[in-house]
């Protein structure tokens, strides 16, 4: 028998990761708390639960930016780490640095004035009342700014990249302008060679009413088909769909349409893609930095991968059919259903639009996002941006129709500025693992019909899930897929897919 190995002695790194397992544990109840306040509590509980977990919010803030960290860092720093406890190390460096650039009033008010935001605007967007919900959206606004101006100055970057940094890491407005400019050459004329393309196929009429209850047992029977597991996890309903929890205890809702079922299943797909990136994560990194997803445009990559490269391709359609058939006791073909859920139609919510269309919803976002950061556009003004902007991408006046419009998110509700750009940088990494994929295990389209759905999962486990934030954003996709971010990828599977070329 061999030796054994004699354990290095790491006595800062262990306080480090002791001390961020005790934050995960808060981050765990915060986490529930959020899905609580969005799918289950009563309107008139907002305020309380705004005050507790603003206090939640200000704890674990002042865990991450305390005292002992930065001797505990320093420490670390010379103490002899394998590849994957550096990388953790790397982590956590960045959790303090960012943390330590905020004032702890400032989490706390923010956390407050969002929850307080959310709560009124689920009534106020139902009810069209814009001239209710626009103070709410300037204090959160004020606030986001204020605290863009505080991470800019203290990183010597602009506000909003410092923004962008908290969801993106790494992320700028220049590099995003030049990938969404690339974005601009190509789309607008492949809108219209598509729309023209569909000009003459027959619509999918979907005869309502389709019974809430059969939709939501037709979604956690498509939820079980992609593999969600639900010992450690359940489906809801919201305002806004979404996904939240933990990776032990993952919660995903959707919203449901009496009048048309096919929203609020592709929703679920959707959801369940960021759920299964949740559940795959490695366990091994649990409660640590390292175990978390790596960003918010990689976590969309993995939801619009289970959405448009998996939800949107005839293979899965032709297995969605009997499913729907039997909860719905509707008969569409699997070919009438491939028409619905590729139709291209510029409309007014993002949610619900086709992925041709999707990233006019983005850019405009981006733009305003951006308008909003340097003062240049104000709440008052949204209104008309908003107006302006869509009959420009989309050609569509949205003109008093705030519900549909500039109401319709809850992203800057909750003062989330800097997130939305990562879905479309999502759909260009979806597409980018997909293609990457079919070079090792052949068409996913042949895969899905051969009921291999299995290895297509396996693949995303071995590249994108199993690493959760132990590589890079840019060096997880150069692994992944042999090189960093290329939006061409998105632009082929659209037209692949669109137009046959």
């Amino acid at each position: 028998m061999g030796t054994p190995k004699t354990k290095v002695p790491t006595p800062s790194y262990d306080k480090l990761t002791a001390h961020f397992q005790k934050i995960s544990h808060f981050e765990h109840f915060s986490a529930l708390g959020d899905w609580d306040q969005a799918a289950m509590m009563p309107m008139g509980g907002g305020q309380d639960r705004g005050d507790a977990m603003a206090e939640l919010a200000l704890h674990i803030h002042g865990l991450k930016t305390s005292a002992a960290l930065a001797e505990h860092l320093h420490g670390a720093a010379d103490e002899s780490l394998s590849t994957e406890q550096e990388a953790n190390l790397r982590e956590i460096l960045y959790q303090y640095q960012q943390a330590n650039l905020v004032p702890g009033d400032l989490v706390q008010a923010k956390t407050k004035m969002a929850y307080q935001c959310e709560n009124a605007w689920r009534e106020q967007r139902k009810n069209n009342d814009w001239q209710g919900f626009k103070p709410n959206l300037k204090a959160v606004i004020d606030l986001a700014k204020e605290e863009a101006q505080i991470r800019g100055e203290a990183q010597n970057i602009t506000p909003y990249d410092a923004l962008l940094n908290k969801f993106e890491p790494g992320m700028t407005t220049a590099k995003l302008e030049q990938t969404f400019g690339g974005l601009k050459d190509w789309l607008p004329t492949l809108i219209q060679e598509v729309l023209s393309k569909q000009a003459n196929e027959p619509k999918l009429v979907l005869n309502g009413p389709f019974d809430i209850s059969a939709q939501q047992a037709l979604g956690r029977d498509v939820m079980a088909f992609l593999g969600f597991d639900f010992n450690h996890g359940r489906l809801d309903m919201s305002s806004h769909p979404f996904c939240g929890g933990v990776p032990s205890d993952v919660r995903i809702t959707t919203r449901y349409n009496e009048a048309d079922f096919s929203s609020a299943i592709m929703g679920i797909v959707h959801e369940t893609g960021h759920a299964r990136y949740e559940q795959g994560l490695p366990q091994a990194w649990r409660g640590q930095p390292a175990g978390l997803a790596r960003s918010m445009g990689v976590h969309e990559s993995q939801s619009l991968f289970c959405e448009m490269q998996l939800g949107a391709n005839p293979a899965f359609l032709r297995q969605l059919q009997p499913k729907i058939a039997q909860h719905l006791n509707c008969h569409f073909s699997a070919q009438e259903l491939a028409q619905h859920y590729t139709r291209v139609n510029p409309g007014l919510i993002r949610v619900d639009a086709d992925e041709v269309t999707y990233p006019c919803h983005i850019l405009l976002r981006f733009e305003a996002e951006k308008a909003f950061i340097d003062g240049s556009l104000t709440v008052d003004d949204l209104p008309d941006f908003w107006s302006t902007q869509m009959q420009q991408l989309l050609g569509i006046n949205t003109d008093g129709n705030y519900r549909d419009g500039c109401m319709q998110d809850i992203h800057w509700a909750v003062g989330e500025l800097g997130y939305f750009p990562s879905y479309t940088l999502g759909a260009m990494y979806a597409a980018q693992c997909r293609f990457a994929m079919e070079k090792a295990l052949g068409p996913i389209e042949a895969l899905i019909d051969a009921g291999k759905l299995d290895s297509v999962f396996q693949w995303l486990s071995e590249h994108i899930w199993s690493k959760g934030s132990l590589l890079t954003t840019d060096e997880l996709i150069r692994q992944a897929t042999g090189e960093t971010l290329n939006g061409q990828y998105l632009e082929r599977h659209l037209r692949q897919r669109y137009l046959g070329i």
